[in-house]
């Protein structure tokens, strides 16, 4: 079967739920983006922040209040006007899986076959998903990562080339969870499909699709590759929400930048007045027990080699690297200083900042 070469491109888009249209009240704001052929592009973001929004927008259950949305260089959506979603050839796959309680496997799967309509690649499908043996089951004696994978089987069952996933894996186990999500870029490009693939977790965006687009409060902060994204965040909040950094405010003082910790030297190239974040990571900040130190333990992570402490000090929490070797507990308080001759990057233009 011959799939069209689908692509989406979002051009200036806003959505808003209720009937005023106050400033603070838009779900999605200006947003921009495209998805390439055969790309797997994750959305990420915390809850609320306008993923499932966008989504409904691309399938066409909802209108949006600006912009345009393409599919294949054709306008599915505008303020005026609206492809029903059943024309748009977009697949869905939904959280709770969605399938159809009296209808066995393979009847849920073939579904939204045309009249008429092939069922082979349906076959293939079963046999790509290992779902050939579950045929005759009903979906209350299929387990939840066999529920999910009949889901996306019967997106992509009548030649669909576009599918949009709606955190598909958050009810399933962790050892499922890993297992289908290595699996999903694999079938993917074995069906020469392009997918959206909404998310909350960033492990999962980062180690399977091939951009990430980050977003908060309706707007799209990045969307880049998971590379560019580690090494380039281009906001403070992607390094926060994304890769879990920390983020610290500046001023000036002199030649010298003051923070919460300490002071750093300031970069030749950031202009004396700018309004300027610190964001570094675990390992550029260190702790030492102090009973009256300025930092108190909040928690710590366990990660085999070393541990990761949460820190709060200035009504904000640090996470900080520390060895293995170690006295400090919950509730104990400590000094938290740099560790020199790490790196930290300056924002709002991302400057690198030596910790020197």
């Amino acid at each position: 079967m011959k799939l069209v070469d689908t692509r989406i491109k979002i051009e200036n888009l806003w959505h808003h739920y209720g009937a005023s249209f106050i400033d603070d009240g838009w779900s999605l704001k200006s947003i921009d983006f495209n998805l390439g052929q055969g790309e797997l592009v994750g959305l990420l973001g915390p809850s609320g922040c306008g993923k499932t929004t966008l989504l409904r927008l691309i399938a066409g259950f909802e209108i949006p209040n600006k912009g345009i949305i393409s599919i294949n260089d054709q306008v599915v959506a505008s303020p005026s006007y609206s492809l029903p979603p059943e024309r748009r050839g977009v697949g869905m796959v939904f959280q709770d899986y969605a399938l159809f309680p009296h209808l066995d496997a393979w009847s849920n799967a073939c579904f939204g076959l045309r009249r008429g309509q092939d069922p082979s690649r349906a076959e293939w499908l079963f046999d790509l998903l290992g779902l050939s043996e579950y045929k005759c089951r009903f979906p209350h004696e299929l387990s939840g990562g066999q529920k999910q994978r009949l889901a996306l089987a019967r997106a992509l069952a009548p030649g669909t080339s576009l599918v949009v996933l709606d955190e598909p894996f958050s009810n399933l186990d962790v050892e499922v969870r890993h297992r289908l999500r290595s699996q999903l870029s694999g079938v993917l490009k074995s069906c020469s499909a392009s997918a959206i693939f909404v998310t909350h977790d960033p492990q999962e965006a980062l180690a399977i699709c091939d951009r990430v687009a980050v977003m908060q409060d309706g707007e799209l902060h990045q969307c880049s590759t998971p590379t560019e994204l580690v090494n380039q965040p281009a906001t403070p909040f992607v390094g926060r929400f994304v890769l879990q950094r920390n983020v610290l405010p500046v001023q000036f003082k002199g030649d010298h930048l003051l923070t919460p910790i300490g002071t750093i030297a300031k970069p030749d190239q950031l202009s004396k007045g700018s309004s300027t974040e610190l964001m570094l990571d675990e390992q550029g900040l260190q702790i030492e027990p102090h009973p009256n130190g300025s930092g108190l333990v909040q928690g710590r992570e366990f990660f085999g080699s070393h541990w990761i402490f949460r820190v709060e000090i200035c009504n904000q929490i640090l996470r900080v690297w520390h060895p293995i070797s170690t006295t400090l507990t919950s509730g104990d308080r400590c000094k938290v200083n740099f560790r020199y001759g790490h790196c930290g990057l300056l924002f709002p233009n991302a400057i690198p900042c030596p910790l020197v």
